[in-house]
């Protein structure tokens, strides 16, 4: 990866949700400006906050799609992130930089 670009795996929703209300969601409803988690794999060398393994939310509009070896990932900026879920913190946090 080169600069502040990380290489993302796309999160594999697949089929029908429930609401926490139990609404059924069907699989074919679009979310309007619904912010998404995926897995970091591979961070470039001027990356500074987010680390191979981390959980990261971003936008699917400020996305760019690669197939690496038959699998589909994703291009983003560090600057396009906008949370990391990461184990590196210190116990009793939330896990979340927000």
């Amino acid at each position: 990866m080169l600069n502040d670009r990380l290489l993302v795996r796309i999160p594999t929703e697949e089929g029908e949700r429930r609401s926490t209300g139990g609404i059924l969601i069907p699989a074919t409803a679009q979310m309007n400006k619904r912010l998404i988690w995926g897995e970091v794999v591979a961070a470039g060398p001027n990356v500074r906050s987010v680390e191979e393994g981390d959980r990261v939310l971003f936008s699917p509009e400020d996305r760019h799609e690669v197939e690496v070896q038959g699998e589909d990932f994703l291009i983003l900026r560090e600057r396009d992130i906008h949370a990391i879920a990461a184990p590196r913190v210190e116990p009793g946090g939330t896990g979340l930089y927000l």
